[in-house]
């Protein structure tokens, strides 16, 4: 009498185990994937500061965000040595520390960040003082009429008229994503604003001066528009 063909035992258990491998695999990316994005962030961020060409803003990352700088190198600023200097036409000149900022009431602004290169990252969160605020407490005085702010790098500037630069949703932020803003995007502070395109949005600001008439920024000087709405933005609205 014939027996019966053999099963082949061994046929379940493989694909088990292939399965179960292949699963695995996929676990360990996903687990890894935070601190190979954070790794490649910090590789992108340290690369661009002695990067003087800006190739490096051009090198993908899967953060969205693109690393530049207007300059070779750029100080590292902490709470130890921070400090933002606000002067001009107002009436209470002052510098802030870091500690100082940490300290007033803070507002959180998200909204989608837009580069004039193209790139985009939706849905960000950023946190910090109301520059209205910080504004209100110096006391702006006649005929202060827009704002000039300068950074730490020694290089960048850029500017905003009073009334633009009074909207609930531009930021002295200290936060980003949630996050202490790290030096590599501009940090330990930044401007931000929400409702215009990122070079709008200042990296390692260190002084914001009241001026009589708008002062055209950095990029403003090499052709970029004074103006630099986004073409959603409502460019009357104080809503964040």
């Amino acid at each position: 009498m014939a027996g019966k063909p053999k099963r082949r035992a061994e046929g379940a258990p493989v694909g088990r185990r292939a399965m179960l491998g292949m699963l695995g695999a996929g676990a360990a990316g996903l687990a890894a994937a935070p601190y190979l994005q954070r790794g490649w962030e910090g590789f992108l961020g340290a690369a661009s500061q002695v990067d003087a060409t800006g190739l490096t803003g051009l090198l993908p990352n899967p953060g969205g965000f693109r690393y530049y700088s207007v300059v070779g190198s750029v100080p590292h600023k902490d709470a130890t040595n921070y400090e933002l200097k606000i002067d001009g036409l107002v009436d209470r000149p002052r510098t802030y520390t870091l500690d100082e900022l940490r300290a007033m009431p803070q507002t959180r602004v998200v909204h989608d960040v837009l580069c004039t290169d193209g790139w985009r990252v939706d849905k960000t969160p950023f946190e910090g003082v109301k520059l209205a605020d910080i504004l209100d407490a110096a006391g702006v005085r006649s005929p202060g009429a827009a704002i000039r702010f300068t950074c730490f790098d020694g290089a960048y500037t850029e500017s905003l008229t009073l009334e633009q630069a009074r909207r609930s949703d531009v930021l002295v932020a200290l936060n980003m994503q949630d996050k202490p803003i790290t030096h590599e995007h501009g940090g330990p502070v930044r401007l931000y604003v929400a409702p215009m395109y990122f070079y709008k949005s200042a990296k390692w600001l260190s002084g914001i001066s009241v001026t009589d008439k708008v002062v055209p920024g950095y990029w403003e000087e090499r052709g970029y528009a004074v103006d630099g709405w986004l073409d959603d933005a409502d460019r009357h609205s104080d809503a964040a």
